[in-house]
């Protein structure tokens, strides 16, 4: 425990260019203020407009819930190094930004995938979709994807506490993640190279091909529609989620399985930047501007605010 306490973690990512940090502070911090904004949005919405309490917003909110918690992990500690420039992180500081954006990420692998299947039934099996998505099914499905989340991520956190690191780590990174973590290690990280890989194929592959398979029927399903309006109307409930698992999958799928066969850094912080600081914002745009439901229910509590103080 004592060796651990002395162990010390520089996160660098942003330090190549010190002309910029004002620059990137404001940009960050707009970035938090605006995912913060969003995603509290549509929660208070969504919880309050009885209109929207369906399966499909129920885990809207779990989603907007896990937006807030990953710029959260991220963002702060980031601010406070463009600010004070001080680059540091404790050795349990960074664990526990590890374990919890893992964490996050690894729900949010299982929430979006229970989504496709949550259209499938709505889309696929209409008469069914009540009995089916049940308020009790949506609870457990919700509440096994965080399990498994937690789970996943406490496995990759406790092989990573069994490794010895130099006293001081520089890593090139935004924040505390498993790839740079793990590039910082002084012992055999095999294990937990394999670890990662083998979550990557039963987790990760299995909650692709899943998800794959419910738009696979679900398209098959639509295009035997007749009318056309009925037709951009089942279409349009499955583009915003489509456009956000895009993304998603897009950046966890190139930051942990790439790192296995090659090591390009300035990629890596791209594409993390991509779906963890910039998905938490795209996610309630993307979900409000596509969807009447939402931005009437927005309007109308705007509406009543605004009544009230007349």
């Amino acid at each position: 425990m004592n060796q651990t306490s002395s162990i010390q973690f520089l996160l660098v990512g942003l330090s190549h260019y010190p002309y910029l940090q004002p620059l990137f502070f404001t940009i960050f911090l707009l970035i938090y203020m605006m995912a913060l904004a969003g995603n509290i949005l549509i929660t208070v919405v969504i919880s309050t407009d009885p209109r929207l309490h369906t399966p499909m917003y129920f885990f809207l909110v779990n989603l907007s819930v896990l937006d807030i918690c990953c710029t959260t992990a991220a963002i702060p500690k980031i601010l406070q190094i463009l600010a004070v420039d001080k680059k540091d992180i404790s050795y349990s500081a960074c664990i526990s930004q590890l374990y919890l954006f893992s964490a996050v990420l690894s729900t949010e692998l299982f929430l979006l995938t229970i989504m496709a299947y949550d259209r499938y039934v709505a889309i696929c099996f209409p008469l069914r979709y009540k009995t089916i998505m049940s308020r009790t099914a949506c609870v457990a499905l919700a509440g096994a994807a965080w399990i498994l989340g937690s789970v996943n991520s406490m496995i990759h956190t406790c092989l990573i506490l069994k490794l010895s690191f130099k006293e001081s780590n520089v890593i090139d990174h935004f924040f505390c993640e498993i790839p740079p973590v793990l590039k910082m290690a002084n012992s055999d990280t095999y294990v937990n190279d394999v670890v990662i890989v083998a979550s990557d194929v039963l987790l990760g592959m299995i909650s692709f091909i899943l998800t794959v398979f419910s738009y696979t029927y679900i398209i098959s399903t639509i295009m035997k529609i007749k009318s056309t309006e009925n037709k951009m109307k089942a279409f349009s409930t499955c583009a915003s989620h489509i456009t956000v698992v895009t993304i998603f999958y897009g950046g966890v799928i190139y930051t942990y399985v790439r790192p296995a066969f090659s090591n390009k850094l300035e990629a890596d912080k791209v594409v993390s930047a991509l779906y963890a600081i910039a998905s938490p914002v795209l996610n309630p745009i993307i979900y409000s501007l596509r969807n009447k439901e939402v931005i009437n229910a927005i309007n109308n509590t705007f509406a009543k605010k605004s009544s009230w103080n007349k």
